[in-house]
């Protein structure tokens, strides 16, 4: 059994929020223009939020067909969820998105660019290119990507314990780290380009906990095929005016939610306040659920839309 990690042992500050993934055109340099107050931002599923990593994977045909009667607009699909990788099977879920009505927003992979070893960081860039190929043939327009981490905490609830904060292996600092991001990244974006997938860099525990290395990641490749995927819940502190710092640069976005307590932690969500955050950013792009509690997840999931669209539109 997991060990709960409690708001008040992850967060420092007062204040938690999460809320996660969606699609839109790569970045403008122009100073973004507040979205209209009403404005209805679009909301998609991950197909995570129904598969927690879990010895028996739940079919994202099933997601597809859920999501389209609750009422969603798009599906994010977990790469590690797939069935299978051949065009048949990727054809097959495009069709049954298109069917439904539905976009598929966004293929969330996992890759890591944080190792010493030039072969591990060439493996991890190949991993990125081939899941670009796969999002291009499915037709989906972004890969959530990783900066990666140490691995000198092996336990995940030993590294929230720690803040989400790993120290560098011996002989290396964090500096290292961010070279090989930005040189690894570098050498994905010909191919991006050339699929049109957007690379969507996640604030994500470890390296990219730190709000100011990812955005200093992503301005060091200054590039429109690498974006920022704005995953809500992966905060240490106050967590809005990080979110305000992000959501500039945001073309994706992932909001997580609780039901029945956190599988790993729990965090208290201002969604109205978050989305006010999104429209004075200019943002226009989905916002992607990633329902991470331990309720049932249809209901669970049917309850989180409910909540997103109250806050939404």
């Amino acid at each position: 059994m997991r060990n709960k990690t409690s708001r008040r042992q992850l967060l420092t500050a007062s204040g938690a929020a999460a809320l996660g993934a969606a699609c839109a055109p790569p970045t403008s340099q122009t100073e973004p223009q507040p979205a209209a107050p009403g404005s209805r931002i679009r909301l998609g599923v991950s197909t995570y939020s129904y598969w927690h990593f879990s010895e028996e994977k739940y079919p994202i045909e099933k997601v597809i067909d859920h999501a389209a009667a609750l009422g969603f607009e798009g599906v994010e699909i977990l790469h590690r969820q797939m069935e299978h990788e051949t065009p048949e099977y990727m054809n097959a879920l495009k069709r049954r998105a298109w069917d439904e009505g539905l976009d598929l927003i966004m293929l969330s992979i996992h890759q890591d660019f944080v190792d010493p070893s030039e072969d591990k960081r060439q493996e991890a860039i190949s991993h990125t290119k081939h899941c670009i190929d796969l999002a291009h043939q499915m037709g989906i327009p972004a890969i959530r990507l990783n900066t990666g981490r140490w691995g000198t905490i092996r336990s995940f609830d030993d590294l929230m314990a720690a803040d989400g904060n790993e120290p560098a292996l011996e002989g290396y600092t964090d500096e290292d780290a961010i070279a090989w991001c930005v040189d690894s990244i570098r050498e994905c974006l010909p191919h991006a380009a050339q699929a049109g997938v957007v690379m969507g860099l996640e604030n994500h525990w470890g390296l990219s906990t730190k709000v100011d290395v990812l955005l200093r990641i992503h301005q060091e490749v200054n590039d429109p095929w690498l974006g920022i995927n704005m995953d809500t819940g992966n905060y240490v502190g106050d967590p809005y005016p990080q979110m305000e710092q992000l959501a500039p640069h945001a073309n994706i976005v992932q909001a997580k939610t609780y039901p029945g307590g956190g599988v790993w932690y729990t965090l208290d969500l201002d969604y109205g306040r978050i989305a006010e955050i999104l429209r004075n950013a200019g943002f226009k792009g989905y916002v992607s659920l990633e329902m991470e509690g331990e309720a049932p997840a249809e209901q669970a999931v049917a309850e989180s839309y409910q909540v997103l669209r109250e806050a939404f539109g």
